[in-house]
């Protein structure tokens, strides 16, 4: 099985020191990036996160701060990783809850622009729960028929990924071999930003998800309430959701002066 790919799509799996999108780091990524004509190329870096990385997270992943202190930090890999997917789609196993917001918070903290606008994003997770509800090692055995042997190292975890996303789409008729397909049936809700503090409406314009301005249009309340606007900057939230914020209030801005 091979997929039907009008443009290179990365499956990369990421290990941590943590699981707060905008306060822990990347220890380990790594990335298989798969063209349409079938090529793979397969890359694993280690990553000295600056920060300690707990013992019950260490017991899960295996990565211990010994491990990872002569290591190149995030900063110093991040053209690299960059110039890796920047003409690719993502795909990933939990990947659009995870690890798509974490690697743009890093992108983002090392000074490299990162967004979604005109890419896709296959979550193989999503496609696997709402086809049997089961976790990567299970959805491993379950349509590979291997047992995921290394299971929590980046490397294993993302080449059966890939695996097991090659054998839903043969296994179900009703899952198109394309890209586009997979995003939007790996998709959940609608959201601007990763983490989903910004939805869409039913309209499909910019709204809060949270607080007391829950459902509220984004462009209203800035409007109306300039001050929350500064708050939010300042306040302990996502990167990415700084930059969807920031984006939202510039283009309001032109808007005006047309």
């Amino acid at each position: 099985m091979q997929l039907n790919l009008t443009r290179p799509i990365c499956f990369f799996d990421l290990e941590t020191t943590g699981v707060n999108i905008s306060k822990d780091r990347i220890v380990e990524i790594s990335i298989l990036k798969v063209f349409p004509d079938g090529k793979e190329v397969n890359k694993t870096w280690l990553v000295n996160p600056e920060m300690d990385i707990p013992k019950e997270v260490t017991e899960i992943h295996g990565i211990t701060n010994e491990k990872v202190a002569n290591e190149p930090t995030f900063k110093e890999l991040a053209k690299e990783i960059h110039n890796m997917v920047k003409d690719s789609d993502l795909g990933g196993f939990n990947s659009n809850r995870f690890d798509i917001p974490l690697l743009a918070e890093e992108m983002l903290r090392a000074d490299m622009d990162f967004d979604m606008k005109n890419r896709l994003a296959v979550d193989v997770q999503t496609i696997f729960h709402k086809m049997e509800q089961r976790t990567l090692s299970a959805a491993y055995k379950f349509y590979c028929d291997k047992n995921l042997d290394g299971a929590h190292s980046a490397e294993a975890d993302t080449n059966a990924t890939y695996e097991v996303l090659k054998a839903q789409i043969a296994k179900y008729e009703e899952i198109e071999n394309n890209t586009k397909f997979l995003a939007e049936f790996s998709s959940r809700k609608k959201f601007a930003d990763f983490a989903g503090f910004i939805a869409y409406n039913k309209d499909g314009v910019e709204c809060f998800s949270f607080g007391k301005h829950k459902g509220k249009l984004v462009t209203e309340v800035l409007e109306k309430e300039p001050g929350y606007f500064g708050w939010l900057l300042n306040a302990d939230f996502p990167l990415y959701t700084k930059k969807v914020l920031t984006s939202i209030k510039l283009r309001s801005f032109n808007n005006k002066l047309e």
